[in-house]
Protein backbone atom coordinates (compact mmCIF):
# COMPACT_ATOMS: atom_id res chain seq x y z
CA UNK A 1 0.00 0.00 0.00
CA UNK A 2 1.08 3.27 -0.77
CA UNK A 3 2.89 5.40 2.05
CA UNK A 4 1.58 8.53 0.98
CA UNK A 5 -1.72 10.49 1.28
CA UNK A 6 -1.50 13.33 -1.60
CA UNK A 7 0.17 14.64 -4.58
CA UNK A 8 2.44 17.35 -6.09
CA UNK A 9 2.38 17.35 -9.58
CA UNK A 10 5.61 18.08 -11.48
CA UNK A 11 4.17 21.71 -12.65
CA UNK A 12 2.73 23.10 -9.36
CA UNK A 13 6.34 21.79 -7.28
CA UNK A 14 8.10 24.04 -10.23
CA UNK A 15 5.81 27.31 -9.14
CA UNK A 16 6.46 26.69 -5.71
CA UNK A 17 10.60 26.13 -6.44
CA UNK A 18 10.00 29.61 -8.95
CA UNK A 19 8.97 31.70 -5.95
CA UNK A 20 11.69 30.90 -3.84
CA UNK A 21 13.89 34.09 -4.44
CA UNK A 22 17.30 34.54 -3.32
CA UNK A 23 18.97 37.93 -2.76
CA UNK A 24 22.31 37.61 -5.96
CA UNK A 25 25.39 36.33 -4.23
CA UNK A 26 28.09 38.03 -3.37
CA UNK A 27 31.66 38.34 -4.46
CA UNK A 28 33.50 35.26 -2.84
CA UNK A 29 30.37 33.41 -2.29
CA UNK A 30 29.89 29.98 -3.89
CA UNK A 31 25.83 29.03 -4.80
CA UNK A 32 25.34 25.51 -4.09
CA UNK A 33 25.52 22.94 -6.76
CA UNK A 34 22.35 22.49 -8.57
CA UNK A 35 21.17 19.44 -7.17
CA UNK A 36 21.91 21.16 -3.70
CA UNK A 37 20.05 24.23 -4.58
CA UNK A 38 17.10 22.10 -5.69
CA UNK A 39 17.13 19.84 -2.82
CA UNK A 40 17.06 22.54 -0.41
CA UNK A 41 13.97 24.21 -1.84
CA UNK A 42 11.89 20.94 -1.74
CA UNK A 43 13.17 21.28 1.76
CA UNK A 44 11.79 24.07 2.66
CA UNK A 45 8.73 24.02 0.84
CA UNK A 46 8.05 20.68 3.60
CA UNK A 47 9.04 22.70 6.77
CA UNK A 48 7.06 25.63 5.68
CA UNK A 49 3.99 23.18 4.71
CA UNK A 50 3.51 24.29 1.43
CA UNK A 51 4.09 21.15 0.26
CA UNK A 52 2.07 18.87 2.93
CA UNK A 53 4.03 15.48 4.48
CA UNK A 54 3.41 12.56 2.57
CA UNK A 55 2.73 14.12 0.13
CA UNK A 56 3.88 12.02 -3.25
CA UNK A 57 6.63 14.37 -5.64
CA UNK A 58 6.45 13.90 -9.32
CA UNK A 59 8.67 11.33 -11.04
CA UNK A 60 12.01 12.55 -11.44
CA UNK A 61 11.74 12.78 -15.73
CA UNK A 62 8.78 14.95 -15.16
CA UNK A 63 10.40 17.27 -12.63
CA UNK A 64 13.61 17.73 -14.66
CA UNK A 65 11.12 18.84 -17.53
CA UNK A 66 9.31 21.31 -15.84
CA UNK A 67 12.72 23.03 -14.28
CA UNK A 68 14.69 22.70 -17.51
CA UNK A 69 17.00 20.56 -15.53
CA UNK A 70 18.54 17.46 -16.36
CA UNK A 71 17.03 14.55 -14.66
CA UNK A 72 20.17 13.66 -13.30
CA UNK A 73 19.49 16.77 -11.03
CA UNK A 74 16.54 15.78 -9.69
CA UNK A 75 17.92 12.31 -9.22
CA UNK A 76 20.70 13.72 -6.77
CA UNK A 77 18.06 16.00 -5.13
CA UNK A 78 15.56 13.36 -4.41
CA UNK A 79 18.52 11.48 -3.12
CA UNK A 80 20.04 14.07 -0.92
CA UNK A 81 16.50 14.71 0.80
CA UNK A 82 16.05 10.77 1.12
CA UNK A 83 19.52 10.99 3.17
CA UNK A 84 18.36 14.29 5.29
CA UNK A 85 15.13 12.01 5.92
CA UNK A 86 13.00 14.63 4.23
CA UNK A 87 12.08 12.21 0.86
CA UNK A 88 10.98 8.49 1.14
CA UNK A 89 10.51 6.14 -1.31
CA UNK A 90 9.60 2.90 -2.52
CA UNK A 91 9.58 0.98 -5.96
CA UNK A 92 6.20 1.02 -7.61
CA UNK A 93 4.68 3.75 -5.36
CA UNK A 94 7.24 6.47 -6.34
CA UNK A 95 8.77 9.15 -3.71
CA UNK A 96 7.13 11.03 -0.92
CA UNK A 97 7.70 13.97 1.37
CA UNK A 98 8.34 13.02 4.89
CA UNK A 99 10.11 14.52 8.20
CA UNK A 100 13.46 13.49 10.07
CA UNK A 101 12.82 11.32 12.98
CA UNK A 102 12.53 13.76 16.12
CA UNK A 103 11.36 16.80 14.20
CA UNK A 104 7.56 18.36 14.89
CA UNK A 105 5.34 18.44 11.90
CA UNK A 106 5.42 21.80 10.42
CA UNK A 107 1.99 23.48 11.13
CA UNK A 108 0.62 25.17 7.55
CA UNK A 109 -1.10 27.91 10.20
CA UNK A 110 0.29 30.24 12.69
CA UNK A 111 -0.13 28.03 15.64
CA UNK A 112 1.15 29.60 19.22
CA UNK A 113 4.39 29.20 20.60
CA UNK A 114 4.10 26.45 23.63
CA UNK A 115 4.73 27.78 26.72
CA UNK A 116 7.53 25.62 27.92
CA UNK A 117 9.57 27.35 24.83
CA UNK A 118 9.06 30.46 25.43
CA UNK A 119 12.29 31.08 27.44
CA UNK A 120 14.75 31.15 25.26
CA UNK A 121 12.49 32.18 21.69
CA UNK A 122 10.67 35.23 21.07
CA UNK A 123 7.62 34.38 19.28
CA UNK A 124 7.23 37.26 16.73
CA UNK A 125 4.96 34.10 14.96
CA UNK A 126 1.34 34.77 16.68
CA UNK A 127 -0.55 37.99 16.66
CA UNK A 128 -1.89 38.16 19.60
CA UNK A 129 -1.18 40.21 23.11
CA UNK A 130 -1.25 39.01 26.74
CA UNK A 131 -4.74 39.83 28.18
CA UNK A 132 -5.45 43.30 29.81
CA UNK A 133 -5.89 42.67 32.90
CA UNK A 134 -7.41 43.17 35.79
CA UNK A 135 -10.30 43.24 33.05
CA UNK A 136 -9.84 39.83 32.75
CA UNK A 137 -10.51 38.61 35.88
CA UNK A 138 -13.23 41.36 36.81
CA UNK A 139 -15.35 39.78 33.49
CA UNK A 140 -15.09 36.44 34.66
CA UNK A 141 -15.59 37.31 37.99
CA UNK A 142 -18.80 38.82 36.73
CA UNK A 143 -20.14 35.95 34.03
CA UNK A 144 -19.75 33.88 37.39
CA UNK A 145 -22.09 35.73 39.34
CA UNK A 146 -24.74 35.59 36.57
CA UNK A 147 -24.08 31.85 35.79
CA UNK A 148 -26.43 30.07 37.78
CA UNK A 149 -29.93 30.78 35.78
CA UNK A 150 -27.73 29.46 32.59
CA UNK A 151 -26.43 26.19 34.82
CA UNK A 152 -30.49 24.94 35.24
CA UNK A 153 -30.73 24.89 31.40
CA UNK A 154 -29.29 22.56 28.75
CA UNK A 155 -26.45 25.22 28.05
CA UNK A 156 -26.77 25.23 24.37
CA UNK A 157 -27.44 28.26 22.53
CA UNK A 158 -26.89 27.88 18.51
CA UNK A 159 -27.54 31.43 17.73
CA UNK A 160 -25.47 32.14 21.09
CA UNK A 161 -27.55 33.92 24.44
CA UNK A 162 -30.13 36.06 23.92
CA UNK A 163 -28.37 38.52 26.39
CA UNK A 164 -25.56 38.93 24.05
CA UNK A 165 -27.19 38.88 20.54
CA UNK A 166 -28.61 42.20 21.71
CA UNK A 167 -26.08 43.69 23.45
CA UNK A 168 -23.94 43.24 20.41
CA UNK A 169 -26.81 44.18 18.13
CA UNK A 170 -27.31 47.56 20.20
CA UNK A 171 -23.67 47.92 19.96
CA UNK A 172 -23.86 48.59 15.55
CA UNK A 173 -26.88 50.44 16.15
CA UNK A 174 -24.96 52.83 18.54
CA UNK A 175 -23.20 53.49 15.57
CA UNK A 176 -25.27 54.00 12.88
CA UNK A 177 -25.98 50.95 11.58
CA UNK A 178 -29.80 49.39 12.75
CA UNK A 179 -29.13 46.06 13.61
CA UNK A 180 -31.66 43.28 15.57
CA UNK A 181 -30.75 40.71 17.56
CA UNK A 182 -31.86 38.39 14.91
CA UNK A 183 -29.17 39.36 13.01
CA UNK A 184 -26.52 38.18 15.34
CA UNK A 185 -25.18 34.29 15.96
CA UNK A 186 -22.74 34.12 18.80
CA UNK A 187 -19.52 32.23 17.27
CA UNK A 188 -16.58 29.97 18.96
CA UNK A 189 -13.83 33.23 17.83
CA UNK A 190 -13.72 34.54 14.28
CA UNK A 191 -12.20 31.49 13.09
CA UNK A 192 -15.57 29.59 13.92
CA UNK A 193 -17.74 32.06 11.90
CA UNK A 194 -15.76 31.92 9.19
CA UNK A 195 -15.94 28.11 9.01
CA UNK A 196 -19.43 28.35 9.17
CA UNK A 197 -19.69 31.02 6.46
CA UNK A 198 -17.45 29.25 4.44
CA UNK A 199 -19.12 25.70 4.64
CA UNK A 200 -23.06 27.72 4.26
CA UNK A 201 -22.03 29.06 0.72
CA UNK A 202 -18.52 28.01 -0.21
CA UNK A 203 -18.87 23.99 -0.55
CA UNK A 204 -15.95 22.08 -2.14
CA UNK A 205 -14.78 23.61 -5.74
CA UNK A 206 -16.31 27.47 -5.07
CA UNK A 207 -14.32 30.23 -5.76
CA UNK A 208 -13.72 32.33 -3.14
CA UNK A 209 -11.86 35.82 -3.55
CA UNK A 210 -8.98 37.08 -1.32
CA UNK A 211 -6.83 39.44 -0.71
CA UNK A 212 -3.03 38.95 -1.78
CA UNK A 213 -1.26 39.05 0.82
CA UNK A 214 -4.19 37.94 3.24
CA UNK A 215 -4.31 36.10 6.71
CA UNK A 216 -2.54 33.03 6.66
CA UNK A 217 -4.93 31.02 9.07
CA UNK A 218 -8.41 32.06 7.43
CA UNK A 219 -6.17 30.87 3.78
CA UNK A 220 -5.63 27.96 5.45
CA UNK A 221 -8.85 26.93 6.71
CA UNK A 222 -10.65 27.86 2.96
CA UNK A 223 -7.89 25.28 1.67
CA UNK A 224 -9.24 22.36 4.05
CA UNK A 225 -12.56 23.37 2.79
CA UNK A 226 -12.07 22.42 -0.87
CA UNK A 227 -12.26 26.32 -2.02
CA UNK A 228 -10.64 27.39 -5.26
CA UNK A 229 -8.85 30.69 -3.82
CA UNK A 230 -8.58 33.31 -6.15
CA UNK A 231 -6.07 36.02 -5.06
CA UNK A 232 -6.57 40.13 -5.46
CA UNK A 233 -3.09 42.03 -5.21
CA UNK A 234 -3.20 44.44 -2.64
CA UNK A 235 -1.84 48.15 -3.69
CA UNK A 236 1.32 48.93 -2.71
CA UNK A 237 1.72 50.33 0.73
CA UNK A 238 -1.22 51.22 3.10
CA UNK A 239 -3.28 51.92 0.46
CA UNK A 240 -4.72 48.85 0.32
CA UNK A 241 -7.35 48.26 -2.09
CA UNK A 242 -7.09 48.73 -5.96
CA UNK A 243 -11.15 48.11 -6.48
CA UNK A 244 -11.31 48.54 -10.22
CA UNK A 245 -9.54 45.16 -9.97
CA UNK A 246 -11.27 43.70 -7.57
CA UNK A 247 -14.68 44.60 -9.75
CA UNK A 248 -12.80 42.94 -12.98
CA UNK A 249 -12.38 39.65 -10.98
CA UNK A 250 -15.86 39.46 -8.94
CA UNK A 251 -17.25 40.66 -12.38
CA UNK A 252 -14.89 37.27 -14.41
CA UNK A 253 -14.36 34.93 -11.40
CA UNK A 254 -18.29 34.67 -10.04
CA UNK A 255 -16.69 33.71 -6.82
CA UNK A 256 -19.44 32.74 -4.49
CA UNK A 257 -17.25 34.68 -1.15
CA UNK A 258 -14.74 37.58 -1.22
CA UNK A 259 -12.77 37.59 2.10
CA UNK A 260 -11.58 41.64 3.16
CA UNK A 261 -10.32 42.61 6.04
CA UNK A 262 -10.56 46.18 5.70
CA UNK A 263 -9.47 47.71 9.26
CA UNK A 264 -5.78 47.00 9.51
CA UNK A 265 -5.40 44.26 7.10
CA UNK A 266 -3.51 41.36 8.34
CA UNK A 267 -0.70 41.15 7.66
CA UNK A 268 0.17 44.80 5.29
CA UNK A 269 -2.06 46.98 8.02
CA UNK A 270 -3.91 48.79 5.43
CA UNK A 271 -7.11 50.52 6.15
CA UNK A 272 -9.69 51.27 3.32
CA UNK A 273 -11.07 54.42 3.24
CA UNK A 274 -14.80 54.79 3.09
CA UNK A 275 -14.91 55.42 -1.11
CA UNK A 276 -13.39 51.66 -0.99
CA UNK A 277 -15.49 50.59 0.80
CA UNK A 278 -18.66 51.52 -0.55
CA UNK A 279 -17.62 50.52 -4.20
CA UNK A 280 -16.34 46.97 -2.95
CA UNK A 281 -19.48 46.59 -1.28
CA UNK A 282 -21.21 47.71 -5.31
CA UNK A 283 -18.84 45.22 -7.09
CA UNK A 284 -19.82 42.41 -4.37
CA UNK A 285 -23.68 42.76 -5.12
CA UNK A 286 -23.49 43.42 -8.71
CA UNK A 287 -21.90 40.15 -9.08
CA UNK A 288 -23.91 38.41 -6.76
CA UNK A 289 -21.14 37.48 -4.72
CA UNK A 290 -21.00 37.65 -0.62
CA UNK A 291 -18.46 40.23 0.95
CA UNK A 292 -17.31 38.65 4.31
CA UNK A 293 -16.31 41.46 6.20
CA UNK A 294 -13.61 40.74 8.83
CA UNK A 295 -13.79 43.38 11.43
CA UNK A 296 -11.37 41.18 14.33
CA UNK A 297 -9.34 44.68 14.33
CA UNK A 298 -11.89 47.22 13.99
CA UNK A 299 -11.22 48.86 17.45
CA UNK A 300 -7.62 48.46 17.78
CA UNK A 301 -6.62 52.08 16.24
CA UNK A 302 -3.19 53.03 17.83
CA UNK A 303 -2.78 56.91 16.12
CA UNK A 304 -4.87 59.08 18.41
CA UNK A 305 -5.43 61.80 15.58
CA UNK A 306 -7.22 59.07 13.34
CA UNK A 307 -10.56 59.20 12.09
CA UNK A 308 -11.90 55.53 11.51
CA UNK A 309 -14.51 55.26 8.43
CA UNK A 310 -18.08 53.96 8.66
CA UNK A 311 -17.81 49.76 9.05
CA UNK A 312 -18.05 48.05 5.54
CA UNK A 313 -21.57 46.87 6.86
CA UNK A 314 -22.95 50.26 6.79
CA UNK A 315 -23.02 50.49 3.35
CA UNK A 316 -25.25 47.22 3.30
CA UNK A 317 -27.14 47.55 6.44
CA UNK A 318 -29.67 44.95 6.11
CA UNK A 319 -26.83 42.70 5.09
CA UNK A 320 -28.41 41.10 1.79
CA UNK A 321 -24.33 41.22 0.63
CA UNK A 322 -22.02 41.78 3.28
CA UNK A 323 -21.83 38.98 6.32
CA UNK A 324 -19.81 40.63 9.08
CA UNK A 325 -17.19 39.15 11.46
CA UNK A 326 -16.44 40.27 14.80
CA UNK A 327 -14.84 38.80 17.78
CA UNK A 328 -13.10 39.81 21.12
CA UNK A 329 -9.99 37.43 20.53
CA UNK A 330 -7.80 40.34 19.16
CA UNK A 331 -9.03 43.26 20.55
CA UNK A 332 -9.67 41.77 24.18
CA UNK A 333 -7.27 38.52 24.19
CA UNK A 334 -7.18 35.20 22.21
CA UNK A 335 -7.94 33.13 25.20
CA UNK A 336 -11.89 34.76 25.04
CA UNK A 337 -12.93 32.68 22.14
CA UNK A 338 -15.96 34.65 21.10
CA UNK A 339 -16.84 35.69 17.58
CA UNK A 340 -20.03 36.74 16.24
CA UNK A 341 -21.43 37.18 12.26
CA UNK A 342 -24.06 39.71 11.27
CA UNK A 343 -25.96 39.19 8.06
CA UNK A 344 -29.55 39.09 7.37
CA UNK A 345 -32.04 37.11 9.28
CA UNK A 346 -32.37 34.53 6.71
CA UNK A 347 -28.82 33.62 6.63
CA UNK A 348 -28.25 33.92 10.85
CA UNK A 349 -31.26 30.70 10.55
CA UNK A 350 -29.30 28.84 7.90
CA UNK A 351 -25.86 29.42 9.94
CA UNK A 352 -27.79 28.11 13.47
CA UNK A 353 -29.58 25.46 11.69
CA UNK A 354 -26.22 23.99 10.46
CA UNK A 355 -24.47 24.73 13.58
CA UNK A 356 -25.87 21.53 14.94
CA UNK A 357 -23.60 19.23 13.02
CA UNK A 358 -20.64 20.97 14.18
CA UNK A 359 -19.72 22.67 17.65
CA UNK A 360 -23.61 23.31 18.98
CA UNK A 361 -22.83 26.35 20.52
CA UNK A 362 -20.34 28.46 22.21
CA UNK A 363 -19.33 28.24 26.04
CA UNK A 364 -21.58 29.95 28.20
CA UNK A 365 -19.31 31.11 30.81
CA UNK A 366 -17.18 33.17 28.52
CA UNK A 367 -20.44 34.76 26.59
CA UNK A 368 -21.25 35.54 30.11
CA UNK A 369 -17.96 37.30 30.61
CA UNK A 370 -18.09 39.24 27.06
CA UNK A 371 -21.92 40.57 27.87
CA UNK A 372 -20.27 41.72 31.29
CA UNK A 373 -17.87 43.74 29.94
CA UNK A 374 -19.53 45.36 26.75
CA UNK A 375 -22.65 46.25 29.74
CA UNK A 376 -20.42 47.44 32.57
CA UNK A 377 -18.06 50.01 30.57
CA UNK A 378 -15.32 47.36 31.02
CA UNK A 379 -14.66 46.16 27.37
CA UNK A 380 -14.23 50.14 26.37
CA UNK A 381 -11.36 50.68 28.89
CA UNK A 382 -9.99 47.38 28.51
CA UNK A 383 -9.11 47.96 24.50
CA UNK A 384 -8.20 51.29 25.84
CA UNK A 385 -5.46 49.15 27.83
CA UNK A 386 -4.56 46.77 24.56
CA UNK A 387 -4.12 49.61 22.20
CA UNK A 388 -1.93 51.59 24.83
CA UNK A 389 0.15 48.41 25.06
CA UNK A 390 0.34 47.36 21.18
CA UNK A 391 1.26 51.53 20.49
CA UNK A 392 4.10 51.10 22.86
CA UNK A 393 5.28 47.84 21.27
CA UNK A 394 4.80 48.81 17.39
CA UNK A 395 6.81 51.94 18.37
CA UNK A 396 9.80 49.62 19.82
CA UNK A 397 9.48 47.27 17.24
CA UNK A 398 10.13 49.77 14.47
CA UNK A 399 12.64 51.67 16.06
CA UNK A 400 14.69 48.41 16.96
CA UNK A 401 14.20 47.29 13.27
CA UNK A 402 15.33 50.72 11.52
CA UNK A 403 18.66 50.33 13.76
CA UNK A 404 19.56 46.70 13.61
CA UNK A 405 17.87 46.15 9.50
CA UNK A 406 17.64 49.43 7.74
CA UNK A 407 17.90 48.20 4.13
CA UNK A 408 14.51 46.38 5.24
CA UNK A 409 11.39 48.22 3.80
CA UNK A 410 7.72 48.60 5.22
CA UNK A 411 5.54 51.51 6.20
CA UNK A 412 3.85 51.99 9.27
CA UNK A 413 0.38 51.35 10.06
CA UNK A 414 -1.88 52.92 11.92
CA UNK A 415 -3.30 50.28 13.86
CA UNK A 416 -3.35 46.85 14.11
CA UNK A 417 -1.14 44.42 15.15
CA UNK A 418 1.08 43.53 12.62
CA UNK A 419 3.91 45.06 10.48
CA UNK A 420 4.64 44.08 6.80
CA UNK A 421 8.71 43.93 5.83
CA UNK A 422 10.13 43.48 2.93
CA UNK A 423 13.26 41.97 3.73
CA UNK A 424 16.08 43.28 1.92
CA UNK A 425 15.51 40.89 -1.08
CA UNK A 426 16.22 38.01 1.39
CA UNK A 427 13.98 35.01 0.90
CA UNK A 428 11.00 34.81 3.71
CA UNK A 429 11.16 31.11 3.98
CA UNK A 430 15.24 30.85 4.82
CA UNK A 431 15.07 33.49 7.58
CA UNK A 432 12.10 32.01 9.14
CA UNK A 433 14.12 28.76 8.86
CA UNK A 434 17.32 29.98 10.37
CA UNK A 435 15.35 32.07 13.04
CA UNK A 436 14.10 29.27 14.51
CA UNK A 437 17.89 28.52 14.99
CA UNK A 438 18.79 31.90 16.77
CA UNK A 439 15.91 32.29 18.77
CA UNK A 440 13.37 34.10 16.91
CA UNK A 441 10.11 32.68 15.38
CA UNK A 442 8.79 34.60 12.75
CA UNK A 443 6.36 33.67 9.67
CA UNK A 444 7.91 34.18 6.04
CA UNK A 445 5.70 36.08 3.45
CA UNK A 446 4.75 33.07 1.42
CA UNK A 447 1.97 31.63 4.46
CA UNK A 448 -0.22 35.08 3.32
CA UNK A 449 -0.22 34.20 -0.11
CA UNK A 450 -1.38 31.61 -2.75
CA UNK A 451 0.61 29.72 -4.71
CA UNK A 452 4.03 30.44 -3.32
CA UNK A 453 3.83 34.62 -3.80
CA UNK A 454 5.58 37.08 -0.88
CA UNK A 455 8.84 35.24 -1.03
CA UNK A 456 10.80 38.43 0.02
CA UNK A 457 8.62 38.79 2.88
CA UNK A 458 7.96 38.09 6.58
CA UNK A 459 5.69 39.15 9.05
CA UNK A 460 6.34 40.54 12.18
CA UNK A 461 3.36 41.69 15.43
CA UNK A 462 3.55 44.08 17.44
CA UNK A 463 3.69 41.10 20.48
CA UNK A 464 6.82 42.42 22.43
CA UNK A 465 8.34 45.60 23.41
CA UNK A 466 11.38 47.54 25.19
CA UNK A 467 14.16 44.99 25.99
CA UNK A 468 12.62 42.44 24.09
CA UNK A 469 11.59 44.02 21.06
CA UNK A 470 15.63 45.40 20.64
CA UNK A 471 16.60 41.49 21.10
CA UNK A 472 14.10 40.08 18.34
CA UNK A 473 15.57 42.69 15.49
CA UNK A 474 19.10 41.46 16.73
CA UNK A 475 18.48 37.99 16.52
CA UNK A 476 16.56 38.96 12.81
CA UNK A 477 19.63 40.50 11.73
CA UNK A 478 21.99 37.70 12.91
CA UNK A 479 19.54 35.20 11.00
CA UNK A 480 19.73 37.83 8.32
CA UNK A 481 23.68 37.43 7.92
CA UNK A 482 23.50 33.72 8.07
CA UNK A 483 21.02 33.47 5.27
CA UNK A 484 22.74 36.21 3.16
CA UNK A 485 26.34 34.62 3.55
CA UNK A 486 24.04 30.98 2.53
CA UNK A 487 24.53 29.38 5.74
CA UNK A 488 22.27 27.31 7.78
CA UNK A 489 22.15 29.09 11.48
CA UNK A 490 23.36 25.70 12.52
CA UNK A 491 26.02 26.70 14.68
CA UNK A 492 23.84 29.58 16.51
CA UNK A 493 22.95 29.06 20.14
CA UNK A 494 20.15 31.37 20.99
CA UNK A 495 20.40 33.19 24.49
CA UNK A 496 17.99 32.74 27.16
CA UNK A 497 15.84 36.02 27.42
CA UNK A 498 13.42 36.70 30.33
CA UNK A 499 11.89 39.94 30.13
Amino acid sequence: MAQWTSAVGAAQLARLLNSQQDRPAGPGTRRPPAYRALADGIRLLVLEGRVPVAARLPAERELALSLSVSRTTVAAAYEALRAEGFLESRRGAGSWTAVPAGNPLPARGLEPLPPEALGSMIDLGCAALPAPEPWLTRAVQGALEELPPYAHTHGDYPAGLPALRTMIAERYTARGIPTMPEQIMVTTGAMGAIDAICHLFGGRGERIAVESPSYANILQLMREAGARLVPVAMAEGLTGWDVDRWRQVLRDAAPRIAYVVADFHNPTGALADEDQRRRLVEAARSAGTVLVADETMTELWLDEDLSMPRQVCAFDPAGSTVVTVGSASKAFWAGMRIGWVRAAPDVIRSLVAARAYADLGTPVLEQLAVNWLFSTGGWEQAVELRREQARENRDALVAAMRKELPSWEFEVPQGGLTLWVRAGGLSGSRLAEVGERVGVRVPSGPRFGVDGAFEGYVRLPFTVGGAVADEAAARLAAAARVVESGGSGGGETPRTFVA
